[in-house]
């Protein structure tokens, strides 16, 4: 519990350090806002795992912890530090081409928490993680006294209904700005969508824990209304799994794995009751924090189930080189990994395991490099929020 209470510790203390920064945009907000973003950022160091998360990261993303829509890449333990991007076209010049899983994390929607949730998804994979900012606004405030944010698989309605109040409020430009919808869909779905939608990114996984299943459904849903035929090229090479809640995604993903703890009521009533759990850990709640009792361990899970179960781009690899014929197979990675075998996964399940990176693997990692300076000075930080 040490370093989770320093890593939080440190992010409280950076925030407000920038706090005379970020009231030079949108003062009254800010203010109003400032003590319930503290509190979220409380919340999610006990429902994630951000002892994960650097001092170095911890001190780099403080001024953004609620800037909705912000996208970062977030690179395995030990392998560089996270990125912080403000556009889907700085994510993909920042190397987000090469990222081939795409999460999105719930509770109280802090940045801290979704690079915590992110680097445990990468851990698994042995590769970069994009994972979308859900943030904290006026439109969360009102949805959460009416009770929206607790039964938020209910309630998907409410909070983007309200979205235009933050605008209207001054929130910063960040993530998918859109002219389209933009009253009818909140910022993090509409970002999440975007990088769906992009043909520069190719993800084959998408993972969530929480009230993230719920952006992930509504920005497939959306994107399926939109672009039927992008949708049915994902579905094709695309796992999802959903951690901590069952909510529906469109029915032409099949490859599908819902996830939830034995212990988990919250979940359980946030869950649609017609999807059963294809998986239920045992002794486990709805939080991932791995130095809390009753947590339930993201990368050992997700391990677990893409060993029993590849993706489905290499299991029909094959079937695609054979109906195209002129598209160039992409080249096999040649960096060696160690292999992450937890309790309980030895021979045939190491070797998939093995396999299951590589598939996420690319023959270079892009350059996810922490500013120079560290500090929130940096250029290419986003607006502070």
């Amino acid at each position: 519990m040490f370093q989770t209470a320093f890593t939080l510790s440190l992010t409280q203390f950076a925030r407000t350090l920038s706090l005379p920064e970020r009231l030079q945009h949108s003062p009254v907000r800010n203010l109003a806002l400032e003590g319930l973003r503290q509190r979220n950022v409380a919340l999610d160091a006990l429902f994630y795992d951000v002892k994960v998360i650097t001092p170095e990261e911890a001190f780099y993303i403080s001024d953004s912890l609620a800037a909705e829509g912000a996208i970062m890449i977030v690179p395995p333990s030990g392998l560089g530090a996270l990125t912080l991007c403000e556009t889907i076209d700085e994510f993909v010049l920042r190397g987000g081409t090469e990222t081939r899983a795409l999460a999105a994390a719930g509770i109280g929607g802090s940045a801290l928490g979704a690079a915590a949730f992110a680097r445990n998804v990468a851990d698994a994979i042995d590769a970069p993680v994009a994972v979308v900012v859900s943030g904290y606004g006026i439109a969360d405030v009102i949805t959460e006294a009416l009770g929206g944010l607790f039964f938020f698989g209910h309630m998907r309605g409410l909070r983007p209904f309200l979205e235009s109040l933050d605008d209207l409020a001054g929130r910063p430009k960040v993530g998918a700005q859109t002219d389209t919808a933009a009253a009818r869909t909140s910022l993090d779905t509409r970002t999440v969508q975007a990088l769906l939608a992009d043909p520069r990114l190719s993800f084959r996984l998408l993972t969530g824990h929480s009230k993230g299943n719920l952006v992930l459904s509504a920005a497939l849903y959306n994107l399926w209304k939109q672009d039927g035929v992008r949708v049915a090229d994902l579905a094709r090479e695309m796992k999802i799994v959903t951690i901590g809640t069952r909510i529906a995604m469109p029915p032409i993903f099949t490859d599908v794995v819902d996830v939830i703890g034995e212990w988990d009521w919250f979940g359980e009533i946030n869950s649609r009751a017609f999807i059963h759990a294809d998986r239920r850990v045992a002794q486990a709640w709805h939080h991932t924090n791995t130095d809390l009792s009753g947590h339930l361990p993201v990368t050992v899970t997700l391990m677990e189930i893409l060993a029993a179960s590849p993706l489905a781009a290499d299991q029909k690899a094959g079937e695609h080189r054979t109906a195209n014929p002129d598209v160039a197979t992409e080249p096999s990675a040649t960096r060696e990994t160690k292999p992450l075998t937890p309790a309980g996964l030895g021979g045939e399940n190491a070797v998939t395991i093995e396999k299951v990176r590589k598939a996420f693997s690319a023959d270079a990692r892009p350059g996810i490099q922490l500013p120079a300076s560290g500090s929130l000075d940096d250029p290419r930080s986003p607006t502070p929020h």
